[in-house]
């Protein structure tokens, strides 16, 4: 009876490990793989940046946004392989997604703004412009703000 017993426990232990551990290890393996992509993805993506030349604040903000972007579908994948149900995350990400874009509205029209700016480049640091009737020379561009001197 006593060897009965101890067949039961391991081969119950033997079924937890076939269970859990084998989506683990996947996950493991997907957290490493899917870290070293990531990072294979930025240095490619700045490099391109950089024979480009794309500006200091943008290439910093793209590559900032990529950044997230590949860790957040990592971390969802991860997820997903240990056997949670990824819709609900998808879902909260994107009503987050929407009440943080509705109550920043005004900001992000700013901040779409200034990358179009650093994007189509109109006019560059020490160009003179008018600008709602007030003449100044351009002293800093960036994300958020325009300065200018008067």
């Amino acid at each position: 009876m006593k060897e009965m017993l101890e067949n039961f426990n391991l081969e119950k232990g033997f079924e937890l490990i076939l269970e859990y551990g084998i989506p683990l290890v996947k996950a493991i393996l997907i957290y490493v793989i899917g870290r070293w992509l990531i990072n294979k993805v930025l240095r490619v993506t700045q490099k391109f940046m950089l024979l480009r030349k794309y500006d200091i604040t943008l290439e910093k903000f793209l590559l900032n946004l990529i950044k997230w972007g590949l860790w957040i579908l990592l971390i969802v994948s991860i997820v997903g392989t240990l056997g949670i149900q990824t819709t609900s995350f998808a879902a909260v990400i994107g009503a987050a997604g929407l009440a943080i874009g509705l109550a920043l509205q005004g900001s992000l029209s700013n901040f779409a703004g200034g990358v179009l700016l650093l994007l189509f480049k109109p006019f560059k640091v020490g160009d003179t412009i008018e600008a709602q009737g007030i003449i100044g020379t351009i002293k800093e561009i960036d994300i958020l703000q325009t300065k200018i001197i008067t």
